[in-house]
């Protein structure tokens, strides 16, 4: 049962439940001789009774006061679903709409899209442990793996704050990979989901690490690209071969890094909330395999139960002393 109490010294009080086994609380009246008592069973039976009943009173009452709680606990789970990590671009430019312009209302912002689209994937996936990470200037913890859609719910609608100016990813992949370190080999897909309307240069140690990490963690990647109007996808190729470097277009030579990672990749370039759906609809049909983990129950406290016992007990005891007969 993983029983505790947040007090253990209140339970010293629970030797006071000894007392009723030797006063049962009826009121003693005198007899000339004990002998023109007759015999009665029901009343011996009786007498037992509220002395238990009186035990179990100050017993419930005492483990209420202590605090008594069932610790936490875990059990096996099996589903059909992935371990998911969201990894969410928080730069200032999320905060735009797809035609690169400050919401006016007829139009949500790409992060807005992105808060409310992911927030239907969660529900649907119903056995996926999700995760929460973000992005920006620095990478952002939001919410570590977890069987809790309401708490992965909560980090994504967290993520439409007012965001920060700078894009600093490679941050953000090491934040999104790290939730899949220090873990046991677990059946089905680990994926990261990375939801980002552009880039930024990968220095080559950041690069390395990255790329040891996601063939060590075995991960699965998916790259939403929210493109804004007008800006460079990730298969174009400039004009002048100049300008075909990492620095006047990252989010190609993103694409390629992760092409290059030698794991399961795809990228979808989204140009409209729509798209972002359909994208999210087909990562929702990929990753379907069987999944089994450990759910963690949380405390539970056990006092308001004990309170309510307790209160029961005294109505009874309250109830055979209303019934008492008095000389």
């Amino acid at each position: 049962m993983n029983l505790a109490v947040d007090y253990p010294w209140v339970l010293l009080a629970l030797l006071m439940s000894l007392f009723p086994l030797f006063n049962n609380g009826v009121t003693q009246v005198p007899y000339p001789s004990i002998e023109i008592i007759p015999n009665d069973g029901l009343s011996s039976f009786i007498s037992v009774l509220i002395k238990l009943i009186a035990v179990a009173a100050i017993t419930f009452l005492v483990l209420a006061l202590a605090g008594l709680n069932r610790g936490e606990q875990s059990r096996e789970r099996i589903g059909y679903g992935a371990h998911i990590v969201l990894l969410l671009d928080r730069s200032k430019s999320m905060d735009y709409t797809y035609a690169g312009k400050a919401p006016d209302g007829s139009e949500e912002s790409k992060a807005s899209a992105a808060k409310r689209l992911l927030s239907e994937f969660i529900k649907q996936r119903k056995h996926d442990r999700i995760g929460v990470a973000g992005y920006s200037t620095s990478a952002l913890f939001f919410m570590p793996l977890t069987e809790n859609k309401q708490a992965a719910l909560a980090a994504v609608s967290a993520t439409d704050l007012p965001a920060l100016a700078y894009t600093n990813i490679s941050k953000g992949l090491a934040m999104g990979l790290s939730y899949f370190q220090q873990q046991s080999s677990q059946t089905g897909s680990r994926i990261i989901l990375l939801v980002s309307d552009g880039a930024a240069v990968i220095d080559p140690d950041s690069e390395a690490k990255i790329r040891r990490w996601a063939k060590q963690l075995n991960i699965r990647l998916y790259w939403i690209f929210m493109r804004s109007e007008n800006s460079p996808g990730l298969y174009e190729k400039p004009e002048d071969p100049r300008d075909d470097n990492a620095g006047a277009m990252p989010e190609r030579y993103l694409h390629l890094f992760f092409t290059s990672l030698g794991i399961p990749y795809k990228a979808y370039q989204a140009e409209n909330p729509d798209a972002v759906q359909e994208a999210i609809n087909d990562i929702n049909q990929l990753e379907n395999m069987p999944l089994h983990y450990v759910e963690k129950i949380p405390k539970q406290d056990l006092s308001n139960q004990c309170y309510q016992l307790a209160m029961l007990f005294i109505s009874l005891l309250w109830i055979f002393k209303l019934a008492e007969a008095r000389p």
